[in-house]
């Protein structure tokens, strides 16, 4: 059986051969971007599905958060451009814009700052959780525990449905999860745990629950500071990824954030997503000279080696990722406030990225350097196991999390998410006893 298609009048008419069966799906036209043909009728006219592995031809919802085009390399926040954002914003102010639509005005971001960081505690019981993790637990297990343990301390905004509720959870989730991530930190390497501060900013504090030992004072170096403020920003949200999907995934379904945002935890985990800048690390230490540069790539090109380049290419960019640009800046300006004048992973990350964009076979495929190829190197001068980069990611993403999250509850098209199938298995076929077998 085939199907015939007629367009026409920014629709498409498809008709199934041999049947008196047709639909018409009407071309849904979004502000910039694809359109895209509305399939929700498909089954129910037609009796069949589509199929698209891992959706990478399927638009999941509608939004307004952010915008990718991966063939130019430009990625929007509510419209803005990255680099822009990057450079002149704080990451509380895009963390208003993401969750609400608009910068907000001198008054507004203030309340928004203070309603933010008055929930940087976290309940005293909740310290207790640490303990009954092993010291070499990795901290996105404990990441994964804790959050999700929140819902059972914060009872009083559980109501997804009410906007008051979705509002101070959303605080509660991009305050606390810097609390629970620098615990997490000092957990691992055996040191006392340090109380938020809330007269510090929002990344401030963040580095100073991270660096700060009870025996001495510790003041956030601005051009650290600086550089993770950037951090956040760029890795704020990224549309429809595995994580973000997962979130919306989750609560299509009526779970409570909390549960939600430790599902977005798990998924970041995966070393295709969150855990890629480790990856890249691990590449760069096992070429080991700009001499093996050559041999190494020559091993990528193979296709009977598994040897793959980290850092370069992406899902859906096909050109150069702008949050790269951004982060190789960063990455000169950590070294050089951290006096580290000739690093050799750094000095060996910009040969191998001026070699790759030169070399027609990347050219050719798109491979160009993504977020991940940097952000590795920034982390890793700033003292931090590799253990903490995806934990990081996590702090900064969950505020896309949340807002994807809000965006979905109040989207009265929403369903609970339930993907289709294409069956392969045996056919229906009768049960025998153990002995006829």
């Amino acid at each position: 059986m085939t199907a015939t298609a007629n367009t026409g009048g920014g629709s498409i008419t498809i008709s199934l051969d041999g049947t008196n069966k047709a639909t018409t799906m009407k071309l849904l036209v979004g502000t910039v971007g694809p359109s895209v043909f509305d399939i929700r009728k498909l089954y129910d006219q037609l009796g069949v599905f589509t199929y698209d592995p891992g959706y990478g031809s399927t638009a999941s919802c509608e939004s307004k958060i952010t915008y990718i085009d991966g063939d130019v390399g430009e990625l929007l926040y509510r419209g803005y451009p990255i680099e822009q954002l990057a450079e002149q914003s704080n990451f509380l102010e895009v963390a208003h814009l993401l969750l609400n639509g608009e910068l907000a005005s001198g008054d507004k971001q203030k309340a928004f700052d203070d309603g933010v960081m008055r929930h940087t505690m976290l309940h005293e019981q909740i310290r207790r959780f640490f303990d009954g993790f092993r010291r070499d637990a990795h901290p996105m297990a404990v990441m994964c525990g804790v959050i999700g343990a929140l819902s059972a301390f914060y009872h009083d905004s559980l109501d997804i449905n009410d906007p008051e509720h979705r509002r101070i959870s959303a605080f509660r989730m991009i305050a606390k999860v810097p609390t629970i991530a620098a615990w997490a930190y000092k957990y691992s390497i055996g040191q006392p745990f340090v109380y938020p501060r809330n007269d510090l900013g929002y990344v401030d504090n963040f580095l100073y629950m991270m660096n700060a030992v009870p025996t001495e004072s510790y003041t956030v170096p601005p051009v650290l500071s600086r550089a993770m403020e950037r951090w956040f920003i760029l890795h704020a949200d990224h549309e429809q990824n595995a994580s973000s999907s997962t979130v919306r995934l989750a609560g299509s379904s009526g779970a409570n954030p909390f549960a939600c945002i430790a599902a977005g935890v798990a998924s970041l985990w995966g070393p295709a997503h969150g855990g890629a800048n480790e990856a890249v690390l691990k590449m760069l230490a096992d070429i080991g000279h700009v001499d093996n540069i050559p041999q190494f790539l020559s091993e990528v090109k193979d296709k009977n080696n598994h040897t793959r380049l980290m850092g370069f290419g992406h899902r859906v960019y096909k050109n150069y990722d702008p949050r790269a640009k951004i982060l190789q800046e960063s990455a000169h300006a950590v070294l050089a406030e951290l006096g580290i004048k000739d690093d050799p992973l750094l000095d060996l990350a910009l040969a191998l990225e001026k070699i790759a964009l030169n070399d027609p076979y990347f050219v050719e495929r798109k491979l160009y350097p993504n977020v991940d190829f940097y952000s590795g190197i920034i982390l890793k001068a700033m003292g931090l196991p590799t253990s903490m980069f995806t934990v990081l990611f996590a702090v900064a993403r969950t505020t896309g999390w949340i807002s994807q999250w809000k965006e979905m509850i109040e989207d009265p098209s929403q369903r609970i998410g339930r993907p289709r199938q294409i069956y392969t298995g045996p056919a229906r076929r009768d049960y025998a006893p153990a002995g006829k077998r």
